[in-house]
């Protein structure tokens, strides 16, 4: 396995993703300035939406002119809308920053096109265990950059703090250099035509698993933005101190770790699918015991760890699977469409937490209705077709 290659993708997505998943922890502050927290929410699940449906486009640009070359971008647009955040407070002013600049340049080096890089530069074999340490880093970003942000905010302010996440995202640009290296295909074989997109995607949604894999992943969308867009208000609400928001994300985070390498090795023994079905199962169960458990802050850090375990090693599970249904060449735009459908889940999970808490002021409807969506996303899993790797040769398909 080029170990160079995944330990520097794996610093990319702890970036992305650690900024991303910290911004939980702005949104009171933010509806303080006057907004209110529904306006804040809304902007934020603009952000989900945003940063999924600009995958695809990424994932065939990343085909077309290389992967380093739109992380250098999204690294661009991300660092300029963390950093025009303080003095764009107003409800457009927020979905601009958090919505669509912020969104839009995470999107451009997150999990389709930096997975699919890491497909086109590791050999099949060891794809998906190269996978599972990048959504490791993903998380060890979460752990690290979320306590850090409660911590420069607690010092100096929350601008402060997203001055400090714009600061997080530059650094990306440099960080990302090993994407602009050859891809084995790129140096296996000559230089291939070009399909239409369109042909692409119809064999790809005629297939019954392919489409069960969107809706799975619609379900995680949105278990994963309600959590990290709402948590800090949960703990807030069940009275507990607000200084703990940073530690049960930074927990989440740690844990995920543990279980997106634990699940990488266990994809190598059992079938992915049955994984999945596992995971979304444990959700709804660890969500279940909250709900009974007291409310203190013992029974948040369990409750966080127990959700970390299962957090996001349904990501390179998804794209393993979607590696074996269609081979890895066009990975970026074909997962990049998956998670099209997970952040469409995003949006809702984000948004609806918001429209729950300002209504009723409280969150308990929002985790029956993550329950019911997470075992539904078990489910649905049951009859996904799961074939072996496609081998080598399958890699050779026209290029978008």
């Amino acid at each position: 396995m080029p170990w160079g290659v995944v330990i520097a993708f794996a610093a990319l997505m702890a970036i992305t993703t650690g900024c991303r998943q910290s911004l939980g922890l702005f949104v009171r502050p933010l509806a303080a300035t006057g907004v209110g927290i529904a306006a804040v929410s809304f902007a934020l699940a603009a952000g989900q939406f945003f940063w999924g449906a600009c995958q695809p486009a990424f994932g065939i640009l990343a085909d077309r002119i290389g992967s380093y070359r739109v992380i250098v971008l999204g690294g661009v647009l991300m660092a300029a809308g963390f950093a025009l955040v303080p003095w764009l407070t107003s409800v457009s002013g927020l979905f601009l920053t958090l919505g669509v600049l912020s969104a839009i340049g995470g999107g451009a080096g997150s999990f389709a096109i930096v997975i699919g890089a890491v497909a086109r530069r590791v050999p099949g074999a060891h794809q998906t265990m190269a996978s599972a340490y990048v959504n490791a880093g993903a998380s060890l970003g979460q752990f690290i950059i979320a306590p850090a942000a409660q911590l420069v905010m607690g010092i100096a302010g929350w601008p402060a703090a997203m001055w400090m996440l714009a600061a997080a995202a530059t650094s990306t640009i440099a960080i990302a250099r090993p994407a602009a290296r050859p891809a084995i295909t790129e140096t296996a074989a000559a230089p291939l035509a070009r399909v239409p997109i369109r042909d692409l995607m119809r064999p790809a949604f005629r297939d019954r698993s392919y489409r069960c894999l969107h809706i799975g992943f619609f379900a995680c969308g949105f278990h994963v933005a309600f959590l990290v867009t709402h948590l800090p208000g949960e703990i807030v609400v069940c009275g507990l101190p607000a200084s703990a928001a940073g530690v049960a994300i930074g927990l989440i985070g740690l844990a995920n770790v543990v279980g997106t390498l634990g699940f990488g090795w266990l994809a190598l023994r059992l079938r992915l699918k049955s994984l999945l079905v596992a995971l979304y199962f444990a959700r709804v169960l660890a969500i279940g015991c909250y709900l009974l458990a007291p409310k203190t802050l013992f029974t948040l850090y369990v409750f966080s760890g127990a959700l970390g375990l299962a957090w996001l090693p349904t990501v390179p599970l998804t794209a393993g699977l979607v590696a074996k249904l269609f081979g890895p060449r066009h990975l970026a735009t074909l997962f990049g469409l998956t998670v099209m459908s997970h952040q469409v889940g995003g949006f809702f999970g984000a948004w609806l937490g918001g429209v729950a808490v300002a209504r009723t002021g409280n969150y308990h409807w929002m985790w029956l209705l993550d329950m019911i969506l997470a075992t539904m996303a078990a489910l649905v899993h049951l009859p996904v077709r799961e074939l072996p790797l496609a081998p080598r040769a399958a890699v050779s398909t026209p290029a978008i």
